[in-house]
């Protein structure tokens, strides 16, 4: 399990296959809505184990860069400091993105409050996938 002061270049989404496999429309994939944060999430059996997360805001949502990279940064720290929600699901190859809803930046204690209701629901989905 990684160190919950940081997060680790591991920890980042970034492989264009992982992507294209996570937001596939043949199924697999499990999304749910937790206001401001829409999350897709799925078990990624290329990979040996460990959470893999990337964070969308969305240029039409918030037209301003300095807006885009505030709530980024905001789901960045809510995931850094909710991520022991998981659980032993951080063992478990897991492919998470979370996508900005909201039209406004919103405080970072509705993103944690959001963070934390996704992190639960994909901890409770993957428990009963075992």
């Amino acid at each position: 399990m990684a160190d919950s002061g940081r997060l680790y270049k591991r920890e980042k989404l970034c492989s264009v296959t992982a992507i294209d496999f996570l937001f596939d429309r043949s199924g697999g994939s499990s999304a749910s809505t937790s206001y401001p944060l829409r999350f897709v999430w799925r078990r990624n059996p290329g990979r040996k184990s460990g959470v893999q997360f990337m964070i969308s805001v969305p240029k039409k949502r918030l037209r301003h860069a300095v807006d885009r990279v505030a709530v980024r940064r905001r789901i960045r720290e809510a995931y850094r400091l909710n991520r022991s929600l998981l659980g032993d699901v951080v063992a478990m190859p897991v492919d998470i993105a979370f996508i900005y809803l909201s039209d406004k930046v919103l405080p970072s204690a509705q993103i944690h409050a959001a963070m934390c209701k996704a992190l639960g629901k994909v901890r409770d989905t993957n428990r009963e996938a075992q």
